[in-house]
């Protein structure tokens, strides 16, 4: 479904396409041997090549190659043969060479697609345009001294994959699923760590406006924002401000733009360069990057099990809807604890408890399932409990909160608190009679057609056996004895 922002003249559409920034898990940057770990000390991780010293020659890290090619099989994505790195020539106080290594109009990965899942249960394919190797710059940090700004040179080279969509992007929600998707691909890939507060995942988004139908727009392009939440915020924001500056009679200008979280605002930052005020050409001390389809082969044979698949398997062996399977798949760690909840037990229950219950504790608690006081083991066993009727269900969840305090195995819980089921038909029906006893008016309604009375017996019968009567053999007993 379009998302359409009213302004005081009409409905518009808003268009958007993502530059994401992933940073490639590897040892090393992509053409030095200088580690490429995050958090070390300033300048602690620099070769002479980062730091570009004079006679210093790029050498590619075959591995950076490998990550890549991996990530484009995982965006159903052409591979091509043959790509070239390119200078793209600009100039900052934390890029050294004075230009970065990239590629320009020979990328290493062409057109794939991403399909979204929309919180609402459908999907939506936004294409690829295209994956490119390039190596980061330092950073500026304008905090350390009152006078001067302080280089920071450790993330000078590290090797990123940029990977471009098209602008096939309709609204803040699409934009929240594309990021969130892409983090789950190259998750599973083990390609990139996704932690966008750790810059190791950034994104640029390239916002227009257009009346529905229209061309497209004038794009600005808002810059290194680190959270899904604020690309989403600032596509919003920065679209309104858009339309406002259209309907009041001025014109959008290209410009790059940085998004404010705190104001809730957008701001220029300079005017938006074009590819040839970067004067691109290729290095001419890096060959171009050739491989045969035997090393793509290879690589694809590593691929695990990705988000996409995983869920349609989900629902095809576990019986779960879209929308669980969904939740279920986002993440890794929350597919492998689920299928280890669910092993051998009930699929749809296993899901209900482990979204519901499991991921509604643990986000109160403030903790990933990494971290869950309850291991997929032990839900795994307190769903066992459920389904051979040593429980119920309402038992059930005042043991998974003694669980989540204290970690402890469900069946131990069980036994110390003597909570099993009664499923003895003499104890039951020993409460069954002292209740009809006790309410032979409310025995009447009954008789005389008021069936919903019985929904009151059952509870009197779980209340005086203290939750532990089997509930549906109350129900049966009570029917059988009231109404013969």
């Amino acid at each position: 479904m379009t998302y359409i922002l009213e302004g005081s003249t009409g409905p518009w559409e808003i268009v958007v396409g993502l530059e994401v920034h992933c940073q490639i898990i590897a040892h090393s940057k992509l053409f030095s041997g200088a580690s490429a770990q995050f958090g070390s000390e300033a300048n602690n991780n620099v070769s002479l090549v980062d730091a570009a010293m004079p006679g210093m020659l790029p050498v590619i890290n075959a591995e950076c190659v490998r990550q890549a090619v991996k990530t484009g099989l995982g965006l159903k994505a052409k591979i091509n043969h043959e790509s070239v790195f390119s200078r793209k020539n600009y100039f900052y106080a934390d890029l050294p060479q004075g230009y970065q290594i990239s590629q320009f109009d020979k990328p290493i990965v062409g057109e794939g697609t991403i399909i979204l899942d929309m919180p609402d249960g459908s999907t939506k394919a936004v294409g690829i345009e295209r994956l490119h190797l390039e190596q980061d710059a330092g950073k500026s940090m304008h905090d350390q001294d009152p006078k001067y700004s302080h280089i920071d040179l450790n993330r000078s080279g590290v090797a990123l994959m940029e990977i471009v969509s098209m602008p096939d992007i309709r609204s803040p929600e699409e934009a929240g699923a594309y990021l969130t998707k892409m983090r789950a691909i190259v998750r599973y890939l083990g390609t990139c760590d996704g932690n966008m507060n750790e810059g190791s995942m950034r994104c640029d988004a390239n916002v227009s406006v257009r009346r529905a139908g229209a061309e497209f727009g004038t794009r600005c392009e808002i810059k290194n924002v680190n959270s899904i939440r604020f690309v989403m915020q600032a596509i919003e924001i920065e679209a309104m401000r858009q339309i406002e500056v259209i309907e009041g009679g001025g014109e959008i200008i290209q410009e790059t733009r940085l998004f404010d979280p705190k104001l809730g605002e957008t701001r220029s930052m300079r005017s938006k360069e074009m590819a040839h005020d970067y004067r691109y050409f290729p290095d001419p001390d890096l060959l171009p990057l050739v491989f045969d389809e035997a090393f793509v082969s290879e690589i694809e044979k590593t691929l695990p099990e990705l988000p996409d698949e995983k869920k349609a398997r989900f629902m095809r062996e576990y019986g779960l809807s879209a929308y669980d399977a969904g939740v279920l798949v986002a993440e890794q760690e929350k597919a492998v604890f689920y299928e280890r909840v669910a092993k051998g037990r009930d699929g749809k229950m296993a899901a209900n408890w482990v979204i519901t219950n499991l991921f509604g504790a643990l986000n109160k608690l403030g903790v990933d399932v990494s971290e869950s006081p309850v291991t997929a083991e032990n839900l795994g066993k307190l769903i066992g409990l459920i389904g051979d009727d040593t429980i119920s269900g309402r038992i059930a969840k005042d043991v998974f909160e003694i669980m989540i305090e204290t970690g402890k195995d469900p069946e131990a819980i069980v036994e110390e608190k003597g909570l099993k089921q009664i499923t003895d038909t003499g104890a039951i029906e020993t409460a069954i009679d002292e209740v009809i006893a006790a309410n032979p008016d409310k025995v009447e309604e009954i008789r005389e057609g008021k069936d919903r009375m019985l929904g009151w017996f059952v509870g009197q019968v779980m209340k005086s056996t203290g939750g532990k009567a089997n509930p549906a053999m109350v129900n049966k007993m009570l029917r059988d004895k009231i109404l013969g």
